[in-house]
């Protein structure tokens, strides 16, 4: 993790914490600590082994809230795919698009400039756009080629 987008991410949750009147405690910021050290998207479990690996064991209501309150302060975004639910950090990433196989849930980064564009372009009333994530479903080439193999296996028998 870059160290200047970790300290910042530090300072938001550290404000927010100061001005609402929430105590710092230890567990909030291994949580954020390890969100940031994950280089792409983590499921709760990948996020529970890691931070007792890393750091100690917290429960998982610590877990539930503290993802819910980083999601609330926009430092994690979270979606669903294949029933599961998926996080990774968003500090640093404003805008992107990604495809994802509903299949076996690859992921993929994609780049749409037209997209990019329209966005830029789109006034919004009352609205100040901070960035967007666009996730794209469907089936990729390897699960299609799997799943016609057996289509036509299924069909000679």
């Amino acid at each position: 993790m870059n160290e200047n987008v970790r300290e910042t991410v530090r300072q938001v949750l550290s404000n927010y914490l100061e001005q609402n009147h929430y105590r710092k405690t230890p567990e909030r910021f291994a949580v954020l600590d390890v969100i940031y050290s994950f280089s792409s998207h983590f499921s709760l479990n990948n996020l529970n082994e890691k931070i007792e690996n890393d750091y100690f064991p917290i429960c998982k209501a610590t877990l539930y809230n503290t993802l819910k309150l980083l999601m609330e302060l926009h430092l994690v975004i979270s979606y669903r795919v294949n029933g599961e639910t998926r996080y990774e950090p968003s500090y640093a990433v404003r805008n992107h698009c990604r495809q994802v196989c509903t299949v076996c849930g690859k992921e993929t980064e994609i780049k749409l400039p037209k997209v990019a564009n329209i966005v830029e372009e789109t006034h919004l009333k009352r609205f100040r756009k901070e960035g967007y994530s666009l996730y794209i479903y469907g089936i990729c080439s390897t699960c299609q080629a799997k799943i016609t193999r057996k289509m036509k296996k299924t069909k000679n028998k």
